[in-house]
């Protein structure tokens, strides 16, 4: 391909203005238009992808619902009355508010669907419960809430899995269960790390909840407990598509917030209300400009292409998988985890169709991977936020988080070799893949 062809200079384009600070989703439209506009096409089927893209996939609609029902969660008074409740079944375990913090992300992640949520609400209110009374060190308690928000994108809802299922045609309902097993391991992991620290590094255990105390807790926090199970019981009792079930969670957080909990003024509804649709515009103009980049991709002959060079390769189906964790380990380090699914992912579809390798297990294997992107310096999203939310050096916080990482990265390996820890549940509902 030669440096200037229309291709090459539509990537040049992108990359230039994404490093001068233009967003990827408007630089992506930019390069796309210039791309079709050098080779002669119609500009305006720009206009025509992306329209036809954001207007006809129902599916998106799913993203802007579950942002404003992490955002009714992380305002009302939900997140101090689960927090009371994780407190009271894991504070007593060694290292006991760093447990704390690995259970509530698991709890959370059956509500959000996102990292970003997770880590800036109740990420939040754990570093601020951790580093009281110089109980752990500031840089490990954000370390550690970086590393346990990663797993809400895994754990159903997933606004990640929403957006691959955009661009595969997987099916979201068994995306979201194959994404249970693999959750769980992670947090178990986590666990298992943070109880070795806390031998080691002689972190103090909460006092114990009295047993006749844990009915009240519990009856406390069971309305913000059966989110997940409306949402879920909704989905996979064929009640709600996974698009309606996002627009009942949000009006599920919104009862339980305003009317049971009775914790949410009207400038906070408001507030929430705002800040969603600023999420929800920034990830729309990002899903555009994939969409018209895709288009581009696809008259370029790029994904066969890239298909006819692994399949001269040999690769076997692991070690295509174990290319692709490569490389998307890179990615990572550099690049949004959205874009990456947007734009990466489509070329490498086509090639683990052909290799017969599930797209189920595909998808959940690579948000696993793309998650840890959120934890990987230098770009680390949740790296850069909990640095302000925390006050305290990055290179602080990097130091603390590389021992979860690890831990993750091992979750990744017996993700990819297992390819039961992802199908089982789905197989369990009825998924014939």
């Amino acid at each position: 391909m030669s440096l200037a062809s229309p291709f090459s200079l539509c990537i040049v384009t992108i990359t230039a203005l994404a490093l001068l600070g233009l967003p990827i989703g408007h630089a992506m439209i930019a390069g796309s238009i210039l791309y079709l506009w050098l080779a002669g096409l119609d500009m305006g089927t720009a206009a025509e992808q992306f329209l036809n893209g954001m207007y006809v996939n129902y599916i998106i609609l799913a993203v802007p619902m579950f942002i404003l029902a992490a955002e009714l969660m992380n305002i009302g008074s939900m997140t101090d009355r689960l927090m009371k409740f994780c407190n009271a079944l894991v504070g007593r375990f060694p290292g006991g508010l760093a447990q704390v913090n690995v259970l509530q992300s698991i709890i959370f992640a059956g509500m959000s669907g996102s990292a970003i949520a997770d880590a800036a609400g109740s990420g939040k209110i754990m570093q601020n419960m951790m580093t009281a009374d110089g109980k752990y060190p500031a840089s490990y308690a954000a370390a550690l809430t970086a590393a346990t928000a990663v797993i809400g994108p895994i754990i159903p809802p997933s606004i990640p899995m929403i957006i691959y299922a955009l661009v595969s045609d997987a099916s979201i309902g068994y995306l979201f269960l194959g994404g249970v097993v693999p959750g769980l391991l992670m947090a178990a992991f986590q666990m298992i790390l943070v109880a070795v620290h806390a031998r080691s590094r002689k972190f103090p255990v909460e006092p114990p909840t009295p047993l006749r105390a844990l009915p009240r807790i519990t009856w406390r926090a069971l309305p913000a407990l059966m989110m997940p199970v409306v949402l879920l019981g909704g989905i996979y009792s064929g009640i709600t598509t996974p698009t309606e079930a996002a627009a009942v969670a949000a009006a599920y957080a919104l009862v339980i917030s305003v009317v049971l909990y009775r914790s949410v003024s009207f400038a906070e509804f408001y507030q929430s209300v705002l800040a969603s649709a600023r999420t929800t515009a920034s990830i729309g103009m990002l899903i555009a400009g994939a969409l018209v980049l895709n288009y581009v991709v696809t008259i370029e002959n790029i994904p066969d292409a890239l298909r006819v060079l692994l399949t001269s390769w040999n690769l076997s189906p692991t070690g295509f998988l174990l290319l692709v964790n490569v490389i998307l380990l890179l990615l990572g380090c550099i690049l949004e985890g959205t874009t990456i699914i947007l734009v990466i992912l489509p070329v490498f579809i086509p090639t683990a169709n052909a290799l017969g390798i599930d797209l189920v297990h595909f998808g959940v294997m690579c948000i696993v991977n793309i998650m840890l992107g959120l934890v990987t310096p230098p770009y680390g999203l949740l790296l850069f936020i909990m640095t302000r939310i925390a006050n305290v050096p990055l290179i602080d916080i990097v130091r603390d988080v590389l021992p979860f990482l690890y831990t993750m990265v091992l979750s990744l390996l017996v993700i990819t070799f297992f390819p039961d820890t992802v199908l089982w549940l789905p197989r369990l509902f009825g998924y014939q893949g």
